[in-house]
């Protein structure tokens, strides 16, 4: 159980980082979220992976942290404000710059026609 719990949130955290680094808005907003899911198992992780526990220190001689059980909770509402917000900028950047580019920059054309190849020499 621990081995699978680790393996998805490595994959988790290599597939969010791999489309943090892509060049587009969609992709990174991805990235992010699932980067931030990651980062939720992770946390939740933390409190020991154990079922049919008490959440309450001195109630039995077992018990599981509820600590990083209400950080994951809070993590989740944070995240989704932040998902849409990161959404909401880049449909704004899409409608500013007509480009969906992170670095906002707009990548030009090759002339089409015949005359604007004569005017521009190329």
């Amino acid at each position: 159980m621990e081995l699978l719990f680790a393996l998805v949130i490595g994959a988790l955290t290599a597939s969010g980082v791999y489309l943090l680094l892509r060049a587009r808005t969609f992709p990174v907003i991805m990235g992010l979220t699932l980067l931030s899911y990651g980062v939720n198992l992770f946390l939740f992780a933390s409190g020991r992976l154990a079922t049919g526990q008490q959440p309450v220190i001195g109630t039995s001689a077992n018990y599981t942290d509820p600590l990083p059980q209400a950080l994951v909770l809070t993590a989740i509402v944070i995240g989704f404000a932040m998902t849409a917000f990161l959404v909401v900028l880049s449909l704004r950047n899409l409608a500013d710059n007509n480009n969906d580019h992170v670095d906002g920059k707009r990548e030009k054309a090759p002339p089409s026609s015949k005359q604007e190849r004569e005017v521009t020499g190329k």
